[in-house]
């Protein structure tokens, strides 16, 4: 019986060290980037700096209450994006930009 019990945490440990091994190489691509918004408060027109460029990002805007108003997928050139905000009433919203090399979460207010 010891015998049988060895050989089961044997093979129990070892496989656990592959997936703990495995789970090691995998690459984490997304990373949490900090940007500049402006204005803020905004009128018209937010910009958004120090982005990576990516040819499909998801940019969602929702407001405090978590319901979404904007959801749209650009392409972000020059670091740089421009999004419009002036359908959207005064108040404060969050916005979350996501591709495969970035996350982006900031709020800004609108005038």
């Amino acid at each position: 019986m010891k015998k049988h019990l060895w050989f089961i945490l044997i093979v129990f440990g070892c496989l656990g060290h592959g997936l703990a091994q495995s789970d090691q190489n995998r690459k984490i691509v997304q990373k949490e980037i900090k940007v500049k918004i402006f204005p803020n408060p905004a009128t018209s027109v937010i910009t958004i700096l120090d982005l990576v460029d990516t040819e499909k990002a998801d940019i969602a805007v929702t407001d405090i209450y978590g319901n979404l108003i904007l959801k749209h997928e650009w392409t972000i050139k020059n670091r740089a994006l421009n999004i419009p905000v002036a359908h959207l009433e005064k108040g404060m919203y969050l916005l979350t930009i996501r591709s495969p090399e970035q996350s982006v979460h900031s709020k800004f207010y609108k005038q």
